[in-house]
């Protein structure tokens, strides 16, 4: 009978610890990073799409107004909104509750559309070329030039990546600044003034631009 009951305990305890190293295994995968999977021709094919509507939207003799909203239409379709928009607001972002991230994430989208559809606005009868792509760290870098008439062409370079679940670009560098930094500073320097009030911020973020 005692023998019994060691058998059956150690048998027990044998149990015990394959379940708890299969679940140590699960818990393992689960947080290990995903493989780096996005490959530099298909960062390239998308900033090729990206730039392409991008010269049709600056070149379409369209009002400023019908300008914008194909810049926000691009925006979503090819930048990881979310993701820009969280880093953009940071810190401040992990107390933001979920409706106030969803609605700073709509107003954010809406002000850099406005924003930078002025910045492109002002490549009208130029064009925008991707020259090359690399990978970088956990990234691909896709490089562009753009060419304006009478002036000197400068670099605009899209940092893409596939850790949202699907590729997108997360930041964009004009003549080596980073759009990501720029807009961090600009936000937090608009929420100070606010006294960290992020509802307000959303409220101005909405006719900023």
């Amino acid at each position: 009978m005692m023998r019994f009951m060691k058998v059956s305990m150690m048998n027990s305890e044998i149990s015990r610890r394959s379940v708890l190293a299969g679940a140590s295994a699960l818990a393992a995968l689960s947080f290990a990073p995903r493989a780096f999977a996005l490959t530099e021709d298909q960062a390239r094919s998308l900033i090729t799409k990206a730039v392409a509507e991008i010269n049709t939207a600056i070149n379409s003799g369209q009002s400023n107004s019908a300008i914008y909203r194909s810049f926000e239409g691009i925006f979503k379709k090819y930048a990881d909104v979310p993701t820009i928009a969280r880093s953009a607001l940071g810190p401040p972002a992990r107390s933001a509750s979920s409706a106030q991230m969803r609605s700073f994430t709509s107003a954010f989208s809406g002000y850099m559309s406005r924003k930078y559809g002025k910045r492109f606005r002002e490549f009208a009868g130029g064009t925008v070329e991707v020259t090359g792509a690399r990978k970088v760290k956990n990234f691909q870098e896709v490089r562009a030039v753009a060419k304006l008439p009478g002036q000197s062409a400068f670099n605009v370079s899209f940092m893409v990546s596939d850790r949202s679940g699907s590729d997108k670009f997360f930041d964009l560098l004009i003549e080596g600044i980073s759009l990501l930094k720029s807009e961090r500073a600009e936000i937090g320097a608009m929420l100070d003034k606010r006294g960290g009030n992020i509802d307000a911020l959303i409220g101005d973020l909405k006719k900023a631009g």
